[in-house]
């Protein structure tokens, strides 16, 4: 726990501390922490994806197969669990406020800080890990997030908006938004990569140093990001941040540790999935919510609540994961 805590957390806090500073000051404004977020998406996470994936073995692959499908059903089904409680549970919520939330409960910001929590926490842990081992958790979860949870979320949203203000309006297809993730660099590199590897392809490793290099400013660009943009927000607690929080710190994780251990996941898989799980809210539902002018104020109100829960709720989750291994 102390390795955690100064290896991993306090990074976090130190830079995204720093990011909210030179937010608050007005060094940087929302709008250049969106230009940040774009980098981070466009360039350095595919390419630390990208490079860290072709280096596994098609043995990795089959090995992961559990990950894909634990990831799928657990990210998903927690993702739809806080669309119809949002929706269902508060009279007041439109179908685009509940969308929302599940884009943001329900998604956890696995772009910007997952490697710059998973890297620090199990490179040095004990337990046999490696950069391919800690890249295939993060793209695939990044894949269930960006490729389906992303489209799912658009589509429910988008359905509800053309509802509310155009009733005999045509829908757009429902493949749409799913193109659309497909085409971000960050959906579709891992996935050029998982195809390199599956064709048997050699990776030369002399064109690693290139990728390394901007893979490098993906997790302390994403986190000092993440600073800028909390500096940038009005925080309004209430009982649907609190609600929003406990979905993505509590339930999330723990679905996705009982479906791992139903299904006999390999335990380091598993531990690096649950942390995974625990991560806060994805950003990317903060952008769409600004984006659209919908359901911001709480759903940044839960961003900013969750990444303080983080703090205790990543060891707690670690030493939870380990006991329910051991007993299992």
């Amino acid at each position: 726990m102390e390795h955690i805590i100064l290896y991993a957390i306090v990074p976090i806090i130190v830079v995204m501390l720093a990011g909210f500073i030179s937010g608050k000051k007005g060094v940087f404004s929302g709008d250049d922490a969106k230009k940040f977020n774009k980098v981070v998406l466009d360039y350095a996470l595919p390419a630390a994806l990208f490079v860290s994936i072709v280096q596994a073995s098609r043995a990795d692959l089959i090995k992961d197969i559990k990950l894909t499908i634990v990831s799928t059903i657990g990210i998903m089904a927690c993702f739809m669990l806080v669309y119809f409680i949002f929706r269902y549970c508060f009279k007041k919520n439109t179908g685009a406020d509940a969308a929302v939330s599940a884009l943001i409960s329900g998604s956890p910001t696995i772009g910007f800080l997952g490697f710059a929590v998973l890297e620090p926490i199990f490179l040095a842990s004990p337990y046999e890990y490696n950069i391919t081992l800690v890249a295939l958790v993060v793209a695939i979860v990044g894949i269930v997030v960006n490729a389906i949870g992303i489209p799912v979320g658009l589509s429910l949203m988008n359905a509800s908006l053309d509802k509310q203000n155009n009733p005999k309006a045509t829908h757009e297809s429902a493949w749409k938004p799913v193109l659309h993730a497909l085409e971000q660099p960050v959906a579709w590199a891992p996935i050029l990569a998982v195809i390199w590897v599956v064709v048997g392809l050699p990776w030369p490793k002399e064109l690693s140093p290139s990728f390394d290099l901007i893979a490098k400013a993906n997790a302390s660009m994403a986190v000092f990001s993440a600073g800028i943009t909390l500096s940038a927000i009005k925080f309004q607690l209430n009982w649907q941040a609190i609600l929003g929080s406990i979905m993505k710190m509590v339930v999330m994780p723990a679905v996705v540790l009982a479906i791992g251990l139903l299904f006999h996941m390999d335990p380091a898989n598993l531990r690096m999935l649950v942390v995974a799980a625990a991560l806060p809210p994805a950003f990317s539902g903060i952008i769409i919510a600004d984006e659209y002018n919908t359901y911001v104020a709480t759903g940044t109100s839960s961003l900013t609540l969750s990444v303080i829960l983080f703090i205790g709720f990543c060891p707690l989750w670690i030493w939870l994961t380990n006991l329910a291994i051991a007993a299992f």
